[in-house]
């Protein structure tokens, strides 16, 4: 029993590192990768989320978003077979933090990375304004694995090499 308990407990928390911060000043922007960004409840200092010149519609708004690097690896080698760009170029997922350790961005549950916790509010599904911004059909590389949407819960510093701590919603004890 204990086992057991011990072994759904393990699945319910999954540890990984925050390798990337990128931030854009408005909608289409270079996105600028950062060592460090101040969290607030709109999102990140200085990126167009949070100042509200981002490029969505009001029910898809997203205060940050998030990718983990091995979703890019899978992207990167969907790219090569539908003979886009071999190796995007940093930046071009337009997702504010890039995460190791994790298979997959996780569906639900909160997030914490660093001394910030985030609640994971949906799936980020990529849209043709993507395509448009980076002038390659990236949004049909990524599919579904184009990363979530956080809600701060708290206002803090995020720093490159964070520590990244995913736990599970009660009730759900799996990480797809």
């Amino acid at each position: 029993m204990l086992r057991r308990w011990l072994a759904r407990r393990k699945a319910a928390t999954v540890s990984g590192r925050l390798e990337a911060i990128w931030i854009a000043a408005r909608a289409g922007a270079p996105m600028h990768d950062c060592a460090a960004v101040e969290v607030t409840e709109a999102g990140l200092t200085g990126d167009r989320y949070a100042t509200g010149q981002g490029h969505w519609h009001t029910v898809e708004s997203c205060p940050v978003t998030l990718i983990c690097s091995a979703e890019l690896d899978r992207a990167t080698r969907r790219a090569r077979r539908l003979r886009q760009p071999a190796t995007p170029t940093p930046g071009d997922h337009r997702r504010n933090l890039v995460v190791s350790g994790l298979r997959r961005s996780p569906r639900a549950g909160t997030l914490r990375i660093g001394v910030v916790r985030f609640a994971i509010t949906r799936p980020r599904p990529p849209c043709g304004w993507l395509n448009q911004v980076v002038g390659y059909n990236l949004a049909g590389a990524l599919r579904q694995d184009s990363g979530i949407c956080l809600r701060p819960l708290e206002p803090g510093t995020i720093r490159r090499g964070d520590p990244v701590h995913w736990e599970a919603a009660p009730g759900s004890a799996r990480h797809d």
